[in-house]
């Protein structure tokens, strides 16, 4: 399949920031900070309901095998479960964990091998976003002022991020997300995130809440 990259002609806005709710706001903090992720996302206090697979992946991207698995051991000491235990793959190494307040964060690299020794560091984070019709919510949000990054016809579809260090948004089928992610794709209630953007607050067809957010800020210490 060829890949496509488009610009849109509206307004530019982008994901400026990511929003986590969970039930138990001081054990998240911990753990999130153990985790080494603090700095990405934020986190909010909420009882919303919700059963099952929540419909997104955080994934990290960094730079060696031995990076992915400092970061999969410091998520299951804090607490984690790991879905997927860390191996290589065709397009590299990586492996899954859900951390305790539900959430899917996946780390992977695409070297095979390590070309130094382990670090903390982050590359690239990826909100992956599981929808039902991957063509329809990108013409959504490219209507909402998204540029399209890259584009895999209805597959896969990623937006430029706003600056660089931000969180990139990008679209996945929802079932073909939960096979990758090693869990069943039914799922009801809340997402438990919610997105914050620099346009006004819309959710869009998957449910998938936004809000005004100026610009990024690191989770509450």
């Amino acid at each position: 399949m060829v890949m496509a990259t488009t610009t849109s002609t509206a307004a530019h806005t982008s994901l400026a920031s990511v929003t986590l709710e969970v039930a138990d706001l001081e054990a998240a903090r911990r753990f999130y900070s153990a985790f080494g992720v603090d700095a990405h996302i934020r986190l909010r206090a909420s009882e919303a309901h919700s059963t099952g697979f929540l419909g997104f992946t955080l994934a990290l991207t960094v730079s060696g095998p031995a990076t992915v698995d400092g970061f999969v051991g410091a998520a299951v000491d804090a607490g984690a479960t790991v879905l997927k235990p860390a191996a290589k793959s065709l397009w590299g190494y990586g492996g899954v964990v859900q951390a305790p307040d539900g959430t899917i964060w996946k780390i992977a690299t695409s070297a095979k091998k390590d070309t130094g020794p382990a670090t903390r560091e982050i590359d690239e984070v990826v909100l992956l976003i599981g929808v039902e019709d991957v063509k329809a919510t990108r013409q959504f949000y490219v209507g909402r002022g998204l540029s399209v990054a890259k584009s895999f016809g209805g597959k896969y579809t990623e937006f430029a991020p706003g600056r660089a260090g931000e969180v990139k948004l990008a679209l996945y089928k929802r079932r073909a997300l939960a096979k990758d992610l090693g869990v069943p794709v039914d799922g009801t209630g809340s997402h438990r995130i919610v997105l914050g953007g620099t346009a006004d607050a819309f959710t869009d067809a998957d449910g998938f809440a936004w809000e005004a957010a100026a610009s990024p800020a690191p989770m509450p210490s």
